[in-house]
């Protein structure tokens, strides 16, 4: 997830899930902060697209749930919840395994719709084909078994269920690539440790970035999953990639 797991070619590998649970609970106060400071606000436009990507506003007077995977502190399902009209009958389940994390979006959350539960990406609790609406913004990269968490989201969409995820990936521009890098490596562990008071978790952070598969790769995972009509929306030069998909 976002938090605490890792694969085989995690920069943190060696070290176990406990201590990277560790390290997430400890900047989880600060980590929407800090997603503002490291994408200069461009995390907020993001999200946004990734809501338009749901097509939610024209299906919403059909909208019964929607699933957070790797959710956090819940922004994207109070995104997702605004976009659907308060008499539709509509249901959002944050899922984490970071219990931090999750304290922290249940304490800023009133809207009774939103739930939040503690669970893995890889073993979501929840029943086959309950939701007209999966994503994942940010936290696919983390998850031990990508493939394995993908087969979730297909599991508990129904048919006709959307599927979107947000992720980071790299600019396509050399130069863009090169200042991306020099900033990633250079500015963003500072701005952990001063902000959150944590360097080594955005460090991980970057890391991860830097090792998670090309867009078009992860595309072919997602299909490989068994979605349907699979694309891929660079964000922001390239920075940020929506990948996109139907279970039909």
């Amino acid at each position: 997830m976002v938090d605490d797991a890792h694969d085989m070619n995690s920069p943190l590998r060696g070290q176990d899930a406990e201590k990277v649970a560790a390290i997430f609970s400890s900047v989880a106060p600060h980590y929407d902060r800090m997603n503002d400071l490291m994408s200069g606000g461009l995390h907020r436009y993001w999200k946004h697209r990734l809501v338009d990507a749901l097509y939610v506003r024209g299906r919403a007077r059909h909208v019964a749930v929607h699933i957070d995977a790797a959710g956090g502190t819940g922004d994207i399902a109070h995104l997702v919840a605004r976009a659907v009209p308060a008499d539709a009958a509509f249901e959002s389940h944050v899922i984490d395994r970071n219990a931090g994390m999750l304290a922290v979006g249940a304490a800023r959350t009133d809207d009774r719709r939103i739930h939040f539960t503690r669970g893995d990406a890889e073993a979501l609790p929840v029943a086959s084909a309950c939701a007209d609406f999966y994503t994942i913004a940010f936290g696919i990269r983390n998850v031990a078994d990508r493939q394995k968490a993908l087969g979730e989201a297909y599991r508990v969409l129904r048919s006709g269920g959307r599927f979107v995820c947000l992720e980071f990936s790299q600019p396509t521009a050399t130069l863009a690539r090169r200042l991306y890098d020099a900033y990633s490596f250079a500015v963003i562990p500072r701005l952990g440790a001063r902000i959150a008071g944590d360097a080594d978790a955005y460090r991980y952070l970057v890391e991860s970035i830097r090792q998670f598969p090309a867009p078009e790769t992860f595309a072919g995972m997602v299909e490989a999953a068994g979605f349907a009509r699979v694309r891929v929306v660079r964000l922001s030069g390239g920075i940020a990639t929506l990948h996109t998909g139907w279970r039909l």
